[in-house]
């Protein structure tokens, strides 16, 4: 594996790996676990997140497909021949398509959107995609369960003890492998709640509740009661290729109906998995991980076969370019440029 650039350092991602753990704790909670001060870990983090090299956010209804809160679908999208990058430019600025890739195969773009239902999926498809000069053919895989959150690849930089610490500042819970509970859609007020934390997931709470223009205590309320419901996804991402994980692939399998949920917990369970969705479509199961190098790519899939004998890979894209991640655009050099807010309810055009 090629090193890591010194613009992001073992201390850099020692915070980071803290912050995946604990995405909300305070600094001088990270602090006392880690060792360096408060305003040390404070100043740290605000240099990492200007460079675009790291950034704390949340995606709304992340691990709620199925629900009646969110519609999410993977899309694959063939493009005509030197359209790819207008596409994905025009692709990007949506705010229910979560994640665009440029990757090697049948498609040109893998994308994954969120939207309120599956109305609105339908007019995206036919009056957004279909509508782009660009593009030629799009195949729809609608998800029907998340199984591991959509978290990026742990950084794996703490030390046993700093992992103890670290891991009790979080009151979440550990990485879940099964379904999350379903959740009534949301509120205007929690959906501003929603996008004030996709800007900034460690935002504090009175800077919440100013932005939904509620109390405080209301803010803290609703807070819990989202983070209780599944919500709340909250993401510590650092950019790809300063990660150890810079290859990205998506895994299109198939899985016999009556092996499919715990064909897709235990694949959930590899270390380079990001996560796993059972889909619509031809192919049953989408497999999605983060490699250190497409080498790796072989004895991954080899894992997946040794870990569920009943699967057979129907296809595998590689991520030729990140454009967007989790709401986030990636420029040419692989790191943060801005975000798009995730408003896939239309707040913005209301207030």
């Amino acid at each position: 594996m090629p090193p890591r650039e010194s613009s992001v350092s073992e201390a850099d991602l020692t915070l980071i790996h803290a912050l995946q753990l604990a995405p909300r704790a305070g600094w001088a909670q990270l602090a006392a676990a880690l060792g360096p001060s408060a305003d040390t870990l404070a100043r740290r983090w605000a240099r990492l997140t200007a460079q675009g090299r790291a950034w704390s956010g949340m995606l709304p209804g992340a691990l709620t497909a199925g629900s009646p809160a969110v519609s999410t679908a993977w899309i694959r999208v063939e493009c005509a021949a030197g359209t790819v990058p207008d596409t994905a430019a025009a692709l990007v600025e949506d705010p229910g398509t979560l994640t665009v890739q440029h990757v090697t195969g049948a498609a040109d773009l893998v994308v994954y959107v969120a939207l309120p239902d599956a109305a609105a999926l339908d007019h995206y498809v036919v009056e957004r995609l279909h509508k782009l000069p660009g593009v030629r053919a799009t195949r729809t895989h609608v998800i029907t369960a998340l199984y591991g959150p959509a978290a990026p690849p742990r950084l794996n930089q703490l030390t046993p003890q700093q992992l103890r610490e670290v891991r009790a500042l979080n009151t979440r819970g550990s990485r879940a492998v099964r379904p999350a509970p379903l959740m009534a859609a949301p509120d205007a007020v929690d959906q501003r709640l929603l996008l004030a934390l996709a800007e900034d997931g460690r935002a504090s709470v009175a800077a919440l509740a100013k932005r939904i223009g509620a109390g405080e205590s209301t803010a803290r309320r609703r807070l819990s009661r989202l983070e209780s419901t599944a919500a709340v996804l909250f993401r510590t991402e650092v950019a790809p290729r300063h990660s150890g994980r810079p290859v990205w692939c998506l895994i299109c399998a198939d899985v016999p109906p009556d092996q499919l949920t715990p064909v897709a917990a235990a694949v959930s369970r590899l270390r380079d998995t990001r996560t796993v969705a059972t889909v619509t479509g031809p192919h049953n199961l989408f497999v999605c991980a983060w490699l250190g190098r497409i080498e790796e790519l072989p004895e991954y899939t080899l894992g997946l076969a040794r870990k569920a004998p009943g699967l057979r890979i129907a296809d595998t894209m590689v991520a030729l370019r990140v454009h967007k991640l989790g709401a986030h655009v990636l420029g040419p050099d692989g790191n943060r440029e801005r975000l798009v807010p995730p408003d896939i309810w239309g707040v913005s055009s209301h207030t």
